[in-house]
């Protein structure tokens, strides 16, 4: 009996020591998961459309609050020399998804109805992601093409090549832009409420069907448009473009921002314990403005103002999202833009009436479309509580190389065909006492580089008078040379290419260099 007890006794010994062992053991492994999850945080890049380097509070807005984005930039890194590859929306997108430069794919604004300007055979963002472990999501305006364009696109069957086929696992999309027909929602392949009875057709050469058309009933319209945007009228706005049928399918402007935070939101729910990158593009700020009733009047700015108070709400609520799953501190947070800003796109807003103070790209001169630095230099915070120490950076940095940084934070090594044009910059977006690029590329409907304190120019035969007249934007578009030293003129007023031609033959063959790069 005394055995037996010893036994036991002994038993229950071992029996301590190994729950006691296991125990650590579980505690070691869920320390090496929160470490492995670490390493790889969340992603999210909230990229948003037209808003320019003055137009957040943080940047020196005036008129407008932008108490969400400006808390990621107190807590985060503000860069003050960020750019854009592109001056415009197509290209900075494909550039910032492949990261490589658009004038490689000759990657202009599309149609509505246009193919897919990203090769499904092409190494993407998305893709490299998926690699690593991520889950990837793209949410809201798309604008890089549907389809691989050997037919006119179908709406009214699956749509595809679309995102799915690039690297992203979930998409809920504008397929192109506001003012661009097809008005509706493309979820993964489809369209939203489309039915059978009254199929969808698009066309961008011809009038088809007999909806109103602002060309034709312009009393039918909330605002007065130019010529490209007078097609057919949804929602009391002419679009570029011709619809027909589809009708129970049409989006509801004033609805983008509950819409798209929604399904962003969703998407994050979901996927909350394993790593993600959401891609969020939001339609704002670009044109038309149509923010919905609960945030008119907020700004001082009319229309134009709202849409910005709308878009830092939408950014908020992701936010919030972010944090009530407890991810938001492991959650590496991108927040820039496509572009400069412009106040007349198309439509007659009276932006330009009720600016005030507000100075939409602070002091830098032109706008989108513009070869000038307010076509490229855009607000860019980076925010990531486990990583970033709060400051203020100059480092010259464009979104290009999101790509290559991204890879180097998960560990994915990169192809030789891979993000040709993208550089590692992980320190700088982490420190802001780091130093990125030394030489840049900025791309509008002409090529500037710059190298330090030096920006060149590269002259242009086909001025397109249309971005000053119609835009009221200056083109920084000239048949001569243009040297500026930034450091000295950051407004770009004084063009020193007379005085140093040696230098400027210098940056012209530094970027001959640049276009002249190969896959190796």
């Amino acid at each position: 009996m005394k055995f037996r007890k010893m036994g036991i006794y002994s038993c229950l010994l071992v029996l301590a020591s190994l729950l006691a062992a296991c125990t650590t053991e579980t505690a070691v492994n869920a320390k090496e998961v929160s470490d492995s999850k670490a390493d790889k945080p969340n992603i999210v890049i909230f990229y948003v459309d037209d808003l320019g380097y003055g137009d957040i509070g943080s940047y020196g807005a005036k008129g407008v609050t932008t108490p969400n984005i400006d808390a990621l930039a107190k807590k985060g890194i503000r860069f003050t020399d960020a750019h854009t590859s592109s001056a415009t929306c197509t290209p900075s997108r494909y550039s910032l998804l492949t990261g490589e430069h658009a004038f490689r794919r000759k990657a202009a604004v599309l149609e509505g109805d246009a193919k897919m300007i990203i090769s499904t055979s092409q190494p993407t963002l998305p893709k490299m992601l998926k690699k690593a472990g991520y889950a990837t999501a793209v949410i809201g305006k798309w604008h890089l093409g549907l389809g691989d364009g050997t037919d006119p696109t179908n709406w009214n069957e699956a749509v595809k090549p679309g995102p799915l086929e690039v690297g992203f696992d979930r998409s809920f999309l504008l397929p192109a832009t506001g003012d661009r027909v097809p008005t509706v929602y493309l979820d993964d392949h489809h369209v939203v409420n489309l039915t059978a009875s009254d199929p969808l057709f698009v066309s961008y050469e011809e009038k088809i069907g007999n909806r109103p058309t602002g060309s034709e009933n312009p009393e039918l319209r909330r605002q007065d448009a130019d010529a490209q945007h007078s097609n057919t009228i949804i929602n009391g706005i002419s679009r570029i473009g011709w619809m027909q049928g589809g009708k129970s399918a049409e989006w509801v402007d004033e609805e983008f921002y509950q819409v798209f935070t929604d399904q962003a939101n969703d998407f994050i729910a979901a996927q909350k314990t394993e790593p993600f990158f959401l891609f969020f593009s939001f339609h704002d700020i670009h044109e038309p403005h149509l923010p919905n009733k609960k945030f008119q009047g907020k700004s001082t700015m009319g229309l134009r103002g709202d849409a910005i108070v709308q878009m830092d709400y939408i950014t908020g609520q992701v936010i919030k999202q972010l944090k009530a799953q407890g991810v938001f501190d492991n959650t590496l947070i991108i927040f820039t833009s496509d572009n400069g800003a412009i106040l007349n796109d198309g439509y007659d807003e009276q932006s330009h009436d009720v600016l005030g103070n507000h100075k939409p790209n602070g002091i830098y001169r032109g706008g989108k479309y513009s070869a000038y630095e307010a076509g490229t230099r855009v607000p860019t915070i980076v925010h990531y509580p486990n990583k970033v120490t709060a400051g203020e950076s100059d480092a010259l940095i464009s979104q290009i190389d999101i790509y290559a940084s991204l890879a180097k934070l998960v560990g994915v090594e990169l192809a030789s065909d891979e993000a040709i044009d993208s550089q590692d910059t992980l320190a700088a977006f982490f420190n802001a006492d780091k130093s990125a690029r030394s030489q840049l590329v900025e791309e509008s409907y002409t090529l500037a580089i710059r190298d330090g304190a030096y920006k060149y120019i590269r002259p242009s035969t086909n001025l397109r008078p249309w971005i000053t007249n119609d835009k009221n934007i200056e083109s920084g578009l000239s048949t001569t040379a243009q040297l500026f030293n930034l450091d000295n003129d950051p407004q770009e007023l004084t063009n020193l290419a007379s005085l140093y031609p040696d230098l400027v033959a210098d940056l012209e063959a530094k970027l001959t260099a640049v276009e002249n790069k190969k896959r190796r």
